[in-house]
This record gives C-alpha cells, sequence and structure tokens, in this order.
C-alpha cells in the first residue's frame, strides 16, 4: 500500500460507513487521489464525482430484476443439475478447483447472461487479468477485452435475442449499446469470479477442520448455516478493504476524515471483530455467522448474493452427501493461492476419497 488511508476495522463502524452516502467510490480529483493497488477496477477511484449516486441508483435498478426472489427460485433447479452433471464426473484423485469450484459458476453465469460458455477460457483470461493487483497495465487491458467482447454479445443480442439478462437489457430502450456492455461484463465478473474463490475456500476450510466436515455429512440439514460462516471465515493477510472515498469532511470514531480521503471498509476484520463473533479465528457451521459484511450492506449490498447462496448452498449439500470420505490429497501447506488477484482463492484443491 503506497499511500495514506484511513482504515476501519470494527464491524459496527463498517456496517455504519457502508450505507453512508458521504463516502463512494468516485473523487473529486481522481488524476490527484490515493490509492491502494495497480488494478483498474479496485485500485483506485471510479465513475463521476457528480453523478455518482445517480449513476448507481440507475445501475441497480436495471439490474435489480434479474436477482429477484421470485427469479432466483426459478434458477434453483437448474443449479442443482449443473452441480450434480460435475459431480458425476469426479473421480479420484481430483482437483476439485478445476472440476467444480472453477466451472460451476462460469456455467450458471453464462446460462442467466447468455453467454456462450464455450467462450469460458478467454472471458476468464480478460477476468483474471482485469482482476490483478500488480499490474496496471495488465488490468486496464483485461478491463478492455471484457468491455469489447460485451459489445459484440450485445451487437449479437440485437439481432437474435434470447431469455437471458444481456436480451432484457438489450430490449429497453433507454439502455445503450454502451451501457449493456457494461452492466453484462460487471454481472459476468462479479458473478463468477468470488464464488469461485467461496467454494475452494469453503471445501478446504471443512476438509482442513474435519470435526466440522464430519458433523456437516451427520446433518445436511446444517448446510445453510455453513454457508454463512464460509462466507464469514476466510481472511487473507494484504490487510485491504472496500475503498471508499469521503464526499465531505466526516467524523469516524473520533477522527476527522477530510474530502476526498481514501478510506478503507476491512469486510474480512469486521467479519472477524470478536465483539460480534467470539473467537473469531475458529471455524465453526454451527456459529451464527448470518451478520457477516461480506456481500456488503445498505445501498451497496451484493445484488448477486442471493445466487451465490443457491450455488454454495447446492455445492456443499451434495458434496457431504455425496462424498463422505473426502478428504484434501496433500497437506494443507502445500496448498497455493492466488496472490496478485483481487478475489485471492486458491489455484488448486487436490483431493481424494
Amino acid at each position: 500500500m503506497r499511500d495514506r488511508v484511513w482504515r476501519v476495522t470494527g464491524h459496527a463502524e463498517v456496517r455504519r460507513l457502508l450505507g453512508d452516502d458521504r463516502l463512494g467510490r468516485s473523487h473529486p480529483d481522481p488524476q490527484n487521489a490515493e490509492r491502494v493497488g495497480e488494478s483498474a477496477l479496485f485500485g483506485g477511484p471510479m465513475g463521476d464525482f457528480a453523478t455518482e449516486h445517480e449513476g448507481h441508483a440507475r445501475m441497480r435498478s436495471l439490474m435489480q430484476p434479474h436477482f429477484a426472489p421470485k427469479h432466483m427460485k426459478t434458477i434453483k433447479p437448474r443449479v442443482a443439475a449443473l452441480t450434480t452433471q460435475l459431480l458425476d464426473g469426479l473421480t479420484p484423485p481430483a482437483d476439485l478447483h478445476q472440476a467444480l469450484a472453477l466451472p460451476l459458476p462460469v456455467l450458471v453465469i453464462c446460462e442467466l447472461l447468455g453467454v456462450p460458455y464455450e467462450d469460458r477460457a478467454e472471458f476468464r483470461v480478460w477476468s483474471e487479468a482485469a482482476g490483478n493487483t500488480a499490474d496496471g497495465k495488465l488490468s486496464e487491458q483485461g478491463l478492455a477485452e471484457l468491455y469489447g467482447y460485451g459489445l459484440r454479445l450485445v451487437a449479437a443480442k440485437r439481432k437474435e435475442p434470447g431469455d437471458d439478462v444481456i436480451s432484457r437489457f438489450c430490449a429497453q430502450d433507454d439502455v445503450s449499446d454502451e451501457e449493456a456492455a457494461m452492466l453484462s461484463m460487471g454481472l459476468l465478473f462479479a458473478g463468477h469470479e468470488t464464488t469461485v474463490v467461496r467454494i475452494g475456500l469453503g471445501a478446504m476450510l471443512l476438509l482442513t477442520n474435519r470435526d466440522q466436515w464430519d458433523a456437516l455429512c451427520a446433518d445436511p440439514s446444517l448446510v445453510p448455516a455453513a454457508v454463512e460462516e464460509i462466507l464469514r471465515a476466510p481472511k487473507r493477510t494484504d490487510n485491504g478493504g472496500m475503498i471508499r472515498y469521503a464526499r465531505t469532511d466526516l467524523e469516524v470514531d473520533g477522527v476527522t476524515v477530510r474530502l476526498g480521503d481514501l478510506v478503507l471498509l476491512s469486510l474480512e476484520s469486521a467479519n472477524h471483530d470478536p465483539a460480534v463473533f467470539p473467537e473469531p479465528e475458529r471455524f465453526d457451521i454451527k456459529r451464527s455467522a448470518a451478520a457477516h459484511l461480506t456481500f456488503g450492506h445498505g445501498p451497496r449490498f451484493c445484488l448477486g448474493a442471493p445466487l451465490a447462496r443457491i450455488e454454495l448452498t447446492e455445492v456443499f449439500t451434495q458434496l457431504v452427501t455425496r462424498f463422505p470420505a473426502m478428504r484434501l490429497a496433500v497437506e494443507p501447506a502445500e496448498l497455493s493461492y492466488r496472490r496478485d488477484a483481487l478475489t485471492g482463492g486458491l489455484t488448486a484443491l487436490p483431493v481424494t476419497w
């Protein structure tokens, strides 16, 4: 971290500030704004300072219908079928990252958006590049490639619409090709990248805490609670956080934050606040973890949270019921992690049974 930032770690303050419209993603002088990294997506300011609130409200209004509870219910059977299909092909030993964690969220978001699954190798490369935190040029190039791909998809959907999100964006008279491409690629990136990571980390946490795995195998009705703990528990060591810039002078816990100051809201630290989660470093699927802030809070709460929960619930329900003898095929210390990726996560998860 090269520039000065204010870092907020307590659960109560992080939760409050997530809903405070005096903080935002834009900056009045973006060229001179402090940054936390080189990522074009999350290294520094984004958006127009004068119109940020209006733009954010419009974006959510366009996306919200596609993630409404009624629509999500219709997706559950398809998620279950895709999970079953992937697990049917699992033979020991296997890399659970390549065999399940990676393909399932990609399959789901492709079907939802109307993105050809056969293009996954390309857009995965672009997504990983866009989320790179160390190489700014690579990140910008990945973002540009994703946006260009989105424009090509929008042009194709204008000619031959389908029953998918991109086609529905295109059907709205007030949505331009550029806006449809931007929204669609934002959903493509966010809609698979974070869930890929959580499936892998969740399986790793369960398999390295054997008592928790065995408890889940004995009682699969605990899966929804286990999913919330899987969303809460992982913690990286880079001291990062959700980027916000002060839109005015304000006071945070007795400290004066000035207009334009960079504020990092550490969701992971908030999720490990002992005042809310006793013994926070302990992975416990029976704890009440629903107060975690992994999906944010307030007006920027993640619209894709219901979809992520559906996928995670289906994955771990099927894993513990079909593969109760599953175990890591390597020592935990041998597992490797993505260090320059925005979302982190495992590079592989070797298992056997």
